[in-house]
């Protein structure tokens, strides 16, 4: 109860004391910082995917220019030698304003992006956005078989389901690559599963399912139940190193982290930066209460 009354506070705390235990969970507020930090998490064996902040936008110029920074994001990241690829959110391209110019300007991006032979993550948004989004993701793969992937929430009902729809795009030459999270929307009953077990147990199945049909999941989690399941499901299957990947978010759980690596698995970290950074801080507490206790303890620590 405390830490979810600490989450409800801090959304409405002054953004400089927010920021104190916020840096250690954003790579930075700009585009030269975001590079520094995917370059040291390279440096320990890790892949990144760069993502700037922001989502939900209201104007047709702002989708604009959120491409243009996108792209300026690939210039900049291939030419600083980071291996890793990109992630976005289709509301930041205008999504819910008009569907055929997000499109066009998301394509833009991945069109740049398969010019390095590179890779880009279309995010999953809350469920009146996810028809768009498996949309938007079949017909970019399509014409960038090998560039594009998207993201699947486990907590929603309807995912199993999707992820078998999805057979029609997928090669043995050039799989669905699906990242498989619990989703962190507020979705109503009849659309998710609450209970965590039941959540977990969604999770992976979605995962097993995957496996069987050879396409490629990024397995997106920091809960040790699912990871061992995770674990359970590659050695039942043997699954080579190359089929699949852990993800997780900068910042969180290093220490697990580490120990995923140790173990021989490929591990790819969420690199978000941006001045928009708020949303997304007080989003993942909304997600995880539990983080509240640590960012109080932060607070005292840093006076």
């Amino acid at each position: 109860m405390l830490n979810k009354m600490i989450a409800g506070i801090l959304p409405h705390m002054p953004k400089k004391l927010v920021w104190l235990f916020s840096k250690e969970y954003i790579a930075g507020e700009t585009l030269e910082q975001a590079i520094a930090n995917a370059k040291k998490l390279n440096a320990e064996g890790i892949l990144t995917t760069i993502d700037v902040l922001g989502e939900f936008i209201t104007t047709l110029a702002e989708a604009e220019a959120n491409k243009k920074e996108y792209l300026q994001v690939i210039e900049e990241a291939e030419k600083a030698g980071v291996n890793g690829n990109y992630s976005l959110k289709p509301t930041f391209f205008g999504l819910l304003l008009d569907k055929n110019v997000a499109y066009n300007h998301i394509r833009e991006v991945v069109a740049k992006a398969a010019t390095y032979n590179n890779f880009v993550r279309i995010d999953m948004e809350d469920s009146p956005c996810t028809d768009m989004e498996i949309e938007l993701y079949r017909k970019l793969k399509k014409e960038f078989p090998a560039n594009v992937g998207l993201v699947v929430q486990a907590y929603l009902k309807r995912t199993r389901r999707d992820i078998a729809d999805l057979q029609d795009i997928h090669s043995p030459e050039h799989p669905v690559n699906l990242r498989v999270c619990k989703g962190i929307y507020v979705e109503p009953e009849s659309l998710a599963y609450k209970k965590y077990e039941e959540i977990n147990t969604h999770f992976l199945d979605d995962i097993e399912y995957m496996f069987l049909q050879n396409m490629y999941p990024a397995i997106a989690t920091h809960d040790v139940p699912v990871i061992e399941g995770a674990y359970k499901l590659i050695d039942k299957y043997k699954i080579a190193p190359d089929k699949y990947e852990f993800q997780m978010l900068y910042g969180v759980t290093p220490g697990l982290r580490k120990s995923i690596i140790d173990k021989g698995h490929r591990m790819r970290v969420y690199v978000p930066f941006g001045k928009q950074w708020f949303g997304y801080c007080t989003r993942r507490l909304k997600e995880n209460p539990q983080m509240a206790g640590v960012i109080l303890k932060a607070l005292f620590k840093k006076g």
